[in-house]
């Protein structure tokens, strides 16, 4: 069942103080600055969720993503400038995707897929929003759903904030550029995640030193049949 209105929030127009500019423009340039690193080693990413927004609050993490299998050696090695503060592989459900996240200085991460990605799974960052290194420097903000199942689209005095459940999915899916299965999928786990609260994810490996991505994932894939059935799925 779709949640009501009166449980997400009413339909409204936010307004951004000097303050709330201030602190998008500070953690868009620290985005920058990381976006930036891995583009001199040729590497494409993006950032998601509040920062492409712009609807970012103090505690608002930096999300970065990298859409491709890359060598976690070269990712470490262009971050090193950023602040390395750990490395982990994750997976939040046994049919997830498995990625590896490097946390950085100034609650930054990046993660990057250490399997081929699915379509949708590459969908879900366009659906909470996103936006690459040129877009961050034009100043543009992405339209994305956050954590109350909220719809925010930028404008430019701040944001206007819909329910989903005021929509369909359909236009959802119009107005964030993705499938419509994408839409109704996070659907159904944001409104579980608001009902059972958050049950925490399958797998979270923190790596030790001289450990990498790559042979912990070879090490769980010998481990984990669940991990094993979803690289094997592809």
């Amino acid at each position: 069942m779709r949640r009501k209105t009166a449980e997400m929030g009413e339909r409204r127009e936010v307004v951004y103080d000097d303050a709330r500019w201030k602190l998008l423009d500070e953690k868009r340039a620290r985005a920058i600055e990381v976006l930036e690193a891995l583009a001199a080693c040729q590497l494409d990413a993006f950032v998601f969720g509040s920062v492409a927004r712009g609807d970012v609050k103090p505690t608002s993490d930096i999300d970065v993503f990298i859409p491709n299998i890359v060598s976690s050696v070269i990712v470490t090695l262009c971050l090193e400038p950023a602040g390395i503060l750990g490395l982990s592989v994750v997976q939040a459900t046994p049919r997830a995707l498995v990625k590896a996240n490097v946390e950085l200085e100034d609650n930054t991460a990046v993660t990057f897929p250490l399997i081929s990605p699915r379509e949708v799974e590459l969908e879900f960052y366009r659906f909470g929003g996103a936006a690459d290194l040129a877009g961050l420097r034009k100043g543009e903000r992405s339209p994305g759903v956050d954590k109350r199942l909220m719809l925010i689209e930028p404008t430019s005095e701040g944001h206007i904030e819909t329910p989903l459940s005021d929509l369909s999915p359909g236009l959802v899916a119009r107005k964030l550029k993705v499938g419509q299965q994408i839409v109704e999928e996070r659907l159904r786990v944001l409104e579980r995640r608001a009902d059972v609260g958050r049950t925490g994810v399958y797998l979270k490996r923190s790596l030790a030193p001289g450990e990498t991505p790559e042979q912990v994932l070879h090490d769980l894939i010998a481990e984990d049949p669940a991990i094993r059935r979803r690289v094997e799925s592809g």
